[in-house]
């Protein structure tokens, strides 16, 4: 059941479009720098996520693992990570963990890519000793914990994960006892500012937005099973423009002292070096990807992975050459203007908008 589980699901992701929901990025608009005073030579898309050095701000999120197809997809993104000098993730490794005959679809990773960033990724459901025992797999430099009740819930009858009871008091007990960093990811349905408060208190410092208008799937979930029933939850979650302002108000707003170390990643339909800007401008750290970079694999196979994220990270340099910023953090820096449905929302939910919009004026007016 599992292998025919993950097989459609990488089926299905390299056919459906985005959505139907929004990202939210269509609402978020720099304001143009006429005057940018630099040469795009100056312009470096260097960063660093968890101490160590990255090319990009880019991310390849987890995708797949434990089924024959996956193992070439997953030497290609490692290639891609590899080349470029960017971290990656691997999809849920519950499989591995089960049956050591799929071990290798995922142990690729890490030959293709030896001294790589490369994350292991479990449920956030699975218990401390097997979470850390996927790590051990692939000699992962850090865990990610997924969060995907509603995914869950869409899935046929007699697969899907029906409790989430005890998960934070998990994501407790793995956190104290990982050797290696934790990130709590959703899979395309957002974070809200309260949950990320409580999971700063259960001591997580990394956190994936994993918004929605990206890979929907409550969608792939619905094909599966050949049902209307899902229909109404299509839109489900909060687009993830939206939820990495959620993301960040909640950190803002946590009186722990883990809120000054947390770092944020971005996924969730980002689609364009535009994008990963925007991204990265209103908080973000990485831009994390992984939809499109399936349907790249089965077009044009490793070269057109490549080819991907190279075009990413020129979209993101030309974005922060007509901004006039030489590095990814000062993106931070740079006003946003935030209309429509985004708008909103974020305006009900307490964000303030305004400071947004004027962010860096006096700062970079001077230093000019």
């Amino acid at each position: 059941m599992r292998i025919k589980r993950k097989l459609d699901h990488l089926n299905l992701a390299r056919l459906m479009d985005d959505g139907p929901a929004s990202t939210g990025f269509a609402d978020i608009h720099f304001v143009p720098n006429c005057l940018p005073e630099i040469a795009l030579t100056e312009v470096s898309t260097v960063s660093s996520f968890m101490g160590r050095k990255v090319e990009a701000p880019l991310l390849i999120n987890a995708i797949s693992g434990g089924v024959p197809e996956a193992t070439g997809l997953n030497r290609a993104l490692s290639f891609a990570a590899r080349t470029i000098g960017i971290p990656m993730a691997v999809g849920s490794m519950t499989a591995a963990l089960q049956d050591p005959a799929v071990l290798h679809t995922f142990t690729v990773v890490r030959e293709e890519n030896p001294d790589g960033f490369i994350a292991a990724n479990v449920s956030a459901g699975v218990p401390p000793q097997l979470a850390l025992e996927a790590v051990k797999l692939i000699g992962a430099n850090a865990l990610q914990l997924h969060l995907n009740a509603p995914q869950e819930a869409a899935m046929p009858a007699g697969e899907g994960d029906l409790s989430f009871r005890g998960f934070l008091d998990n994501i407790r007990a793995v956190v104290k006892t990982s050797p290696v960093p934790v990130i709590v990811k959703e899979v395309g349905f957002g974070m809200a500012a309260a949950e990320v408060r409580r999971l700063l208190a259960a001591g997580v410092k990394v956190l994936d937005t994993g918004g929605s208008g990206g890979t929907n799937f409550i969608r792939i979930e619905s094909y599966r099973r050949s049902s209307s029933e899902a229909h109404p939850f299509y839109s489900w979650g909060l687009p993830s423009a939206a939820t990495l302002l959620e993301i960040v108000e909640g950190v803002n707003t946590y009186t722990g002292s883990e809120a000054t170390a947390v770092e944020v990643v971005a996924t969730g339909g980002i689609r364009s070096g535009l994008d990963v800007a925007k991204a990265l401008a209103l908080g973000a750290g990485l831009a994390g990807v992984a939809g499109p970079l399936v349907q790249s694999y089965f077009q044009g196979g490793q070269q057109a992975v490549l080819d991907y994220l190279l075009l990413l990270q020129r979209q993101l340099r030309q974005t922060m050459f007509m901004l006039g910023v030489s590095e990814p953090e000062q993106l931070k820096n740079r006003p946003l203007v935030i209309l429509g449905e985004t708008g909103k929302w974020l305006e009900l939910r307490g964000v303030d908008l305004s400071s947004l919009a004027r962010r860096g004026q006096d700062t970079f007016d001077r230093d000019r």
